[in-house]
This record gives C-alpha cells, sequence and structure tokens, in this order.
C-alpha cells in the first residue's frame, strides 16, 4: 500500500488527574503513523525544529514510517500542552507554541506522488490544497478539520471537502460546519459540500460514519483504566484509514470494518502516556480486539408478539 500522511509532529506536555509527563512525543501525524505501520509502511510529510529529539525520530523509524518528507528547519519544535478534567473527557488548552509549524509548507518529493490513500490531518486548508495538487491520481483521500478553520478559513475548507472522499470531525464541529444540531442532518449537510462519507467522532461515546447505505454507529472499546486520552481521535484515524489502504476494500461494508479496526486500535492509545502504548503493542493484540468487538455488540432478537 502506498498511504500518505500530512500533519504535525510535535511535543506535548500534559496533565491528568493522576499524572503529567512534559515534552513527549505527540502530534497528529505522529499518532496516525504509529498506528498505520502496524500493517504497513507509511509515508510522512511533516516538520520538527532543530531541537527535536533524535530518540522520536528513531523511534517512528523503526515503527515503519518513510521519514523522507519530515522536514527539520531552525527553530523550535511545534509545542501543546494541555490538562485533562476529572472526567477525563473534557481538556483545556493552557498553551500552543506554533513555532517552525507556523511556517509549515509541505512540498512532496516525487517518490510520494503516486501515493494512492492520503490523509490530511488537521492543519491550515490552504495547506490541504497544496498537497492535493501535488498528489497523482490518489484513490482514496481522507482530511480532519478542526473549529479554527471552520471560522476562519471556511470557503479555502470548502474547496478541500469538494476533493476529499472522506471528513472526518468531532460533533462540536459538524454542527458548526454543518449549522445543524442533529448529527444525522450535520451528516447529510456535510456531505452535499463533496465527501461521499462523513465521520462523526464523538470520544469516549465512538463513532458514526453516514454514507449513501445510512449510518453505522461503532462504540469506543470499554477499556479498564484511561491513563492519557490525546491522540485517541488519530489513531482511530490511523486505524480507518490504513484498514482501507491495506485491504484496497472501498466497499460499504469495507468502511464499516475500518471503523470497527480503528475504534480498536484507539482504544489501546488510551492506556498510555503520548504513544508509548504503540511502543509494545502488535497487530495480534489489534485484532483480538476486534474480535471482540463482535461479542460488544452480537445479539440476536427473541421475536415478541401480542398475547
Amino acid at each position: 500500500m502506498s498511504l500518505l500522511v500530512v500533519g504535525s509532529v510535535a511535543l506535548d506536555s500534559v496533565e491528568t488527574p493522576e499524572a503529567s509527563r512534559d515534552e513527549v512525543l505527540g502530534g497528529s501525524a505522529s499518532f496516525f503513523s504509529a498506528v498505520a505501520t502496524l500493517v504497513g509502511p507509511v509515508r510522512l510529510v511533516a516538520v520538527v525544529g532543530d531541537d527535536f529529539p533524535e530518540e522520536h525520530v528513531e523511534f517512528l523509524g523503526q515503527c515503519g514510517v518513510d521519514l523522507a518528507g519530515l522536514q527539520r528547519a531552525p527553530g523550535r519544535t511545534f509545542r501543546w500542552k494541555g490538562r485533562y478534567l476529572p472526567d477525563m473527557v473534557g481538556r483545556e488548552t493552557l498553551d500552543t507554541q506554533l513555532n517552525v509549524f507556523e511556517q509549515f509548507d509541505p512540498q512532496l518529493c516525487q517518490a510520494y506522488r503516486d501515493s494512492q490513500y492520503v490523509f490530511l490531518a488537521n492543519i491550515h486548508p490552504a495547506l490541504q490544497l497544496n498537497v492535493l495538487r501535488q498528489v497523482e491520481r490518489p484513490k482514496l483521500v481522507a482530511c480532519d478539520t478542526m473549529n479554527l478553520w471552520i471560522n476562519q478559513e471556511r470557503e479555502t475548507l470548502e474547496q478541500v471537502l469538494r476533493q476529499v472522499d472522506i471528513l472526518l470531525i468531532n460533533d462540536e464541529e459538524a454542527a458548526l460546519l454543518s449549522g445543524r444540531r442533529n448529527l444525522v442532518q450535520a451528516a447529510a449537510r456535510m456531505r452535499e459540500m463533496g465527501p461521499s462519507q462523513v465521520v462523526i467522532k464523538r470520544g469516549d461515546a465512538g463513532a458514526m460514519l453516514f454514507d449513501d447505505n445510512g449510518v453505522f454507529w461503532v462504540p469506543a472499546f470499554p477499556v479498564e483504566t484511561t491513563v492519557d486520552p490525546t491522540g485517541a481521535g488519530d489513531s482511530f484515524a490511523g486505524g480507518l484509514i490504513s484498514y482501507l489502504a491495506h485491504t484496497g476494500d472501498l466497499t460499504p461494508s469495507g468502511h464499516r470494518c475500518a471503523m470497527v479496526y480503528g475504534s480498536s486500535v484507539g482504544s489501546f492509545c488510551v492506556e498510555d502516556f503520548s504513544l508509548d502504548r504503540f511502543r509494545t503493542l502488535t497487530l495480534d493484540e489489534v485484532m483480538s480486539r476486534c474480535r471482540a468487538f463482535h461479542d460488544l455488540v452480537h445479539f440476536e432478537m427473541v421475536e415478541l408478539t401480542r398475547q
């Protein structure tokens, strides 16, 4: 498979009710890549500063990430600091420093331009458009976005949406983009903007796929302990898109299986800080959790009749 991800590689500082970590590996493209490499190589395009620890580069390389597109620029790496609330769902951003990421200009080397599967992580819509101009004939393009771009760069974002197959977006962003609070109505409105599939992420309430076949909902897999939810959505995306790229199954059934795989692999992300759970995670563990999903949602209804 030829899978390309364009996004952020960052240093995160995370506080939870139980513990904290400073300047650990983070960024949307990092989480996506670590997950996707469970089934095959990934082409990464991102930028880091000259202060970015070499150990993180080595980790991504050992995972199987093609690092030819990882740019090093003079200056400091993108940093984010956040604190999770006691429910481990809500969080507040304490600090954001774009640093070299502010001048990020993704340029694809010739070897990346034939990528058949493309994921445009949460970056400026103008940069997403720039990447779309450089790839040649992708089979599938998916993108993520955020409130900032919906509010400030809507026209450019709408240009992106006209050229993508799958939009991944959370429920708050879906309401903002569509002008609809009802998720069914919101998804219908967003599909009119271009994407044939819309995936609405709902955190610990799972995710919903909207396409021509209706609605498919996959719950968040229940885990015993949540250590750090950072990157769970990007990990879900990495699982979803890498499944489609690995199988090549773009049928409705393939997309539904990809949703289950994405939710399964995303559930491992929250079990440790940063990408640490992925340092030991195996594909066998992920597939075991996928099989457990079958038991989680399987039932056989008894037909009732009035007596």
